[in-house]
């Protein structure tokens, strides 16, 4: 059977390796690929690209992975201090999320992720989520991921997705103030946002945590699935 064809998001950034240093390179952290493939998918690395959303046509599913902040234009508010944003990343993730949800295509948003589909749904965000909740707790310290309590609006499909899982590791410093058109799902213990969806699309879900670094990283897991049961069903 033929594995269904998940777009996965990466990054533009200076990145070394060998001899070569601060080359401008399109990445993605491994463990999206990882979670994909074994959750029976065959990921397909997509760099910034704006000029189309063509390839959506071959796509069986798409995760908006997580990376640095939207530009707070897109919302309309002025960047503040702490906002490090990249518009050509949010101008090629924006027309593929134009297309995916067009085709009625399953997507997952990572952190990053739910934000721009936040964004995208007439949202905003919290530009800077320790002046709101007045901790740290969601970005303890550079690269560290911080565990938390979660919970979910019962009959979801973030409760669905998350069954029996009460914590989740996040790292962010931005957080969703206004959903837009999207519902929202899940909160940490401190009241943040942790999940968004779209209740009249199948499978448009938003997750603020990192799951594709659990041991059971069950969004990707079903979103991969619906993908799958997407592409088997008769057209």
């Amino acid at each position: 059977m033929t594995r269904p064809l998940i777009g996965v998001t990466a990054y533009v950034e200076p990145a070394s390796w060998g001899v070569w240093r601060e080359v401008p390179a399109v990445l993605v952290p491994q463990a999206y690929v990882r979670a994909v493939t074994a959750a029976g998918g065959r990921a397909l690395v997509l760099p910034p690209d704006d000029l189309d959303a063509d390839v959506v046509r071959v796509l069986d599913g798409l995760v908006l992975a997580g990376g640095a902040d939207v530009d707070p234009g897109r919302y309309g508010q002025l960047p503040a201090p702490r906002t490090e944003s990249r518009p050509g990343r949010d101008a090629g993730e924006l027309a593929l999320l134009d297309g995916a949800l067009a085709a009625g295509l399953p997507v997952l948003g990572v952190c990053r992720g739910m934000q721009l589909l936040v964004v995208a749904g007439g949202g905003t965000l919290h530009q800077h989520l320790p002046d709101l909740v007045g901790h740290e707790g969601h970005r303890p310290a550079p690269g560290v991921y911080g565990g938390h309590g979660v919970r979910f609006t019962p009959g979801s499909l973030a409760a669905r997705v998350m069954a029996g899982v009460d914590r989740v590791d996040s790292y962010h410093h931005q957080a969703v103030a206004d959903p837009g058109r999207l519902a929202v799902t899940g909160w940490s213990d401190d009241g943040v946002v942790e999940a968004v969806e779209d209740p009249d699309r199948p499978f448009v879900l938003g997750v603020q945590w990192h799951p594709e670094n659990a041991a059971d990283p069950r969004p990707l897991t079903a979103l991969v699935r619906a993908a799958g049961q997407r592409a088997g069903a008769p057209s």
